[in-house]
């Protein structure tokens, strides 16, 4: 591992270019913290509240904005991120296996198999990626996890790349004073402990913790892992108005699990072995970022966020015997087995300067921003036989990189006591280079988009406010898909448009919003991630368009409901091969209820997700995969319907536990497809307790 702060190589004028129009008066919205109290000194990413969390209404995103907190995340007992997005309106899994090791979701009817929206924790890109390869590789812990934000429609422009679906932040935590320890066990021998330790000095301006979680489990079908995961955290806050924060994290996981899944026999057999045994998914991740926080006047503050990151991911799997495999209804495995071994390295600064100054005479607050990242991979494929066990013949090593730049400036204008406009401008330009280290071949290419938005927000009532934007998105072509075949491809970035009104607010108890969306895509790429057969492609346009919803309400003592809907009538491919079919992985219907008790010191909750069916892949195939020569890929999923029982006690002010039984009706359900039938977890059983020193 090295570091890799460099020299960008951009051409100078696309840098005076981006950082000229960032650095012009044309202004755009700032989506403003909330005033509410932090526990930690450290600067991250601006928290903007869900509806009903702030009493006046007066809202300043123009888009959608869920925020999950950490009561509300201990309820659901995740073993993932996925089981806290899964129960957020708009969002769809696509599951491989219960800990979501790689990231697989989708938001609005993009698919959960191809990645259009932007992954974050602490305000920082963690996708390996963005630029240069598959953006899957690492998903953020649960376990370090403290608060959930999404952002949808125009409220996600201040961030980017990739935004067409929106933006998920993971907040960490930091670790209050003292020392919390935590234990949880259940079902396919899962073990779980973890620890919190954190402290203060005396005047309360600096603090350090450590967050670390070790777990094990045999996982469901086999799938056993080991993961471990520690997270450290210090801050101080300075006499002169500033504050700085230091993040330092480690993470790796060993996982069976592979791309391979059951085949259509089996899995109505209700069969629960692992289809590839022998294959493993080897992942780690060391990490750290620094933040600033300088208020320079009453109306000023300057933030910047430095960053680094090396992620490496290997991962084995044995070569197949087709015809047996056919003959036997299940895989049946040869000899030879191949390492695709990558690994990713990411270095970034970036720059947010916030004025809370009149626009035209008008009460405004604007930012401006400005982000420069590096990314490099290292891709290299080894193939060997069982004997050899990993050490064998390259078969291909190639070297990936990415220099990108970025600028935006946005401006929140309060025209009225009741309307507020946001105009804004995004800039993202890059340049990509593939390097083939077996023979010096060498290729680049280079791209900047222009990203305007507007959105505005209206107080219709005080228990009402309607909200609407417009804004150009964009998702790059990573350089596997760019620059495939060491060549230049005629392959563009995916381009929408999207378009966002709603309505939310509180009225006494309860809470509501209904958004309705429109994203309409002038091209979008499809890749070999669902179909191996497939050729990359420009797909040309899509559409794709629906409405949310979502209501949170008491309804006796103790009692709440809280449930949401997402119905996505069209999402579906508009010109090309596959005109007229809908996008895979794109369900029509996603709905979740719950239910939750409380008494004094007990609560109890009963969640529902439900599913509509979905595609598995861009042809629409209708039949799951059997094995046979070309009919491994792809698949109708059929709708289906989950429930958990969730319950938590109290016992003092100290110590708590907590138990559940997840799936309870033991449904038996396809969570995705690749090379056969990712089956989702069986019914399972949990225990857990927390002791606060």
């Amino acid at each position: 591992m090295s570091a890799m702060f460099f020299t960008p190589s951009f051409r100078p004028s696309r840098l005076a270019l981006a950082v000229a129009v960032a650095a012009t008066g044309f202004t755009s919205i700032t989506v403003a913290e909330e005033a509410t109290e932090k526990k930690s000194v450290m600067p991250t990413m601006e928290v903007v509240k869900v509806v009903g969390q702030k009493q006046d209404h007066r809202f300043e995103a123009t888009g959608s904005v869920n925020l999950v907190e950490l009561e509300q995340i201990q309820r659901v007992q995740p073993l993932s991120t996925e089981d806290v997005l899964r129960r957020i309106p708009g969002i769809n899994i696509k599951s491989e296996e219960e800990t979501s090791v790689v990231a697989n979701f989708g938001i609005r009817g993009l698919s959960a198999g191809e990645s259009k929206s932007l992954l974050l924790e602490d305000g920082v890109p963690v996708a390996p990626g963005l630029f240069i390869g598959n953006e899957r590789y690492f998903n953020p812990r649960i376990q370090r996890v403290e608060r959930v934000e999404v952002l949808k429609g125009s409220s996600s422009l201040r961030y980017g790349p990739s935004t067409i679906g929106g933006v998920v932040n993971y907040q960490t935590k930091t670790p209050d004073d003292g020392v919390e320890l935590s234990a949880r066990a259940g079902s396919f021998n899962m073990q779980e402990v973890g620890i919190e330790a954190g402290n203060k000095n005396a005047a309360g301006d600096a603090f350090a913790g450590i967050v670390a979680t070790h777990a094990t489990s045999d996982g469901f079908m086999d799938k056993d892992y080991s993961m471990n995961d520690v997270m450290a955290k210090a801050g101080v806050e300075f006499a002169n108005k500033q504050k700085l924060g230091v993040k330092l994290s480690w993470y790796e996981n060993d996982v069976n699990m592979s791309y391979r899944g059951l085949l259509l026999n089996d899995y109505k057999a209700g069969a629960d072995y692992n289809p590839a045994p022998d294959d493993d998914f080897l992942a780690d991740r060391v990490a750290f970022d620094v933040n600033h926080e300088w208020q320079l006047n009453d109306s000023a503050t300057l933030k910047t966020l430095v960053y680094w990151s090396d992620v490496t991911r290997d991962y084995w799997r044995y070569a197949v015997d087709n015809n047996a495999s056919v003959a036997a209804g299940r895989w049946v495995y040869t000899d030879a087995l191949t390492g695709n071994n990558r690994s990713f390295e990411r270095a970034g600064a970036e720059s947010r300067l916030t004025l809370d100054q009149p626009v035209f005479g008008l009460e405004a607050s604007t930012e401006f921003g400005l982000r420069l990242m590096r990314e490099k991979s290292n891709d290299l494929r080894i193939t060997t036989t069982r004997a050899a066990d990993r050490t064998g013949t390259i078969a291909g090593h190639l070297q990936d990189s990415a220099d990108s730049l970025a600028g935006y400036v946005q401006s929140r204008i309060v025209l009225s006591d009741k309307l507020a406009l946001t105009p804004g401008l995004r800039i993202e330009s890059y340049e990509q280079e593939r390097l083939n280290l077996r023979n010096n071949a060498l290729t680049e290419t280079s791209n900047t988009e222009y990203l305007p938005g507007v959105g505005l927000t209206y107080e219709l009532t005080d228990a009402a406010q309607l909200y609407a934007g417009v804004y150009r998105a964009f998702s790059p072509a990573s350089n596997a898909v760019a620059l495939d075949g060491l060549s230049d491809q005629p392959l563009d970035g995916e381009r929408s448009v999207n378009y966002e009104a709603g309505i939310r607010g509180v009225s006494g108890n309860t809470s509501y919003e209904v958004a309705a969306f429109v994203m309409d895509f002038s091209n979008q790429v499809v890749s070999g991630n669902s179909n191996a057969g497939l050729a990359t492609a420009n797909a040309g346009e899509t559409s794709h368009y629906g409405m949310e919803f979502s209501v949170r309400q008491p309804l006796m003592a103790g009692l709440n409901l809280d449930a949401n809907a997402t119905w996505i009538p069209e999402s579906e491919f508009e010109t090309g091969e596959f005109k007229g079919n809908r996008i895979p992985y794109a369900a029509k219907i996603l709905a979740n209820l719950g239910l939750s008790y409380e008494l004094e010191k007990l609560n109890l909750s009963l969640n529902l997700h439900h599913r509509g069916e979905q595609f598995g892949n861009e042809a629409n195939t209708v039949d799951l995969p059997t094995g046979a020569p070309n009919s491994i890929w792809g698949g109708l999923l059929p709708s289906y319907t989950v429930a958990d029982l969730l319950g938590q006690y109290q016992v003092s002010d100290h110590f708590s536990l907590s138990g559940s039984v997840k799936n309870l009706t033991d449904k038996r359900y396809i969570s995705g497809l690749r090379q056969g039938i990712y089956v989702g977890p069986e019914r399972s059983f949990e225990i857990g307790a927390r002791y606060r020193f």
